[in-house]
């Protein structure tokens, strides 16, 4: 598959890159400093651009199977309180007009309906106030793209760690309980996986472990 990849300099994006390499993929990195991206691999392809900028995305969308977006940056929002809604919404109108089925968005547990899932403690103070903006526009992004008449997956990651994946991730399409974390490297293969299957396709996905 041509995979792009954006939010793909570092974190989960990086990793996502990584992991579609690995299983054969042909991978566009789009982010606004590519060259913060350490690999280098005769299947991808660097592209600096701007999540934010119609014209930069729909620049880069045409000639792709599947699109993940993982671009995520929670110090923009006291300038962009849309800044995942905004982003995507550019993202679903290029995908549109370039006629690419396949959308992978990385939200975040709690937002939706599967806030109720949540810690009653996490939901008062985090969710509800702490990160309240941005898990404001992470329900504006999840509907846009329930809304987008695309190929669409929704990844509800529990609290993100660090280190090697794990192999041994929850995935629950139905509104239930996951383990509490999850690394970002199990977390980037799903968001793969959800490229080259149609297992769920049309679902947000809780994932924990």
């Amino acid at each position: 598959m041509h995979i792009l990849v954006i939010g793909a300099s570092q974190g989960t994006g990086a990793l996502a890159v990584g992991t579609a390499l690995a299983r054969g993929h042909q991978v566009t990195a789009f982010a606004r400093t590519p060259q913060k991206l350490a690999i280098e691999h005769a299947q991808l392809k660097k592209v600096a651009g701007d999540f934010h900028q119609s014209a930069s995305v729909a620049a880069t969308v045409p000639g792709h199977d599947a699109v993940i977006i993982t671009a995520s940056s929670f110090s923009a929002f006291k300038d962009n309180p849309r800044y995942f809604s905004q982003g995507t919404g550019y993202v679903i109108d290029a995908m549109t007009n370039a006629k690419v089925k396949r959308l992978v968005v990385l939200s975040a547990f709690g937002a939706g309906e599967s806030r109720r899932l949540a810690n009653p403690l996490v939901r008062l103070l985090l969710i509800g106030l702490v990160l309240k903006a941005q898990f404001e526009d992470h329900d504006r992004q999840e509907q846009q793209v329930r809304n987008s008449g695309l190929d669409w997956v929704i990844a509800r990651p529990t609290r993100l760690t660090n280190g090697p994946a794990r192999g041994r991730t929850q995935k629950k399409s139905a509104l239930e309980s996951v383990p509490n974390a999850i690394s970002r490297a199990d977390v980037a293969a799903f968001l793969v996986e959800a490229c080259e299957t149609a297992t769920w396709v049309g679902k947000a996905v809780q994932l924990g472990g």
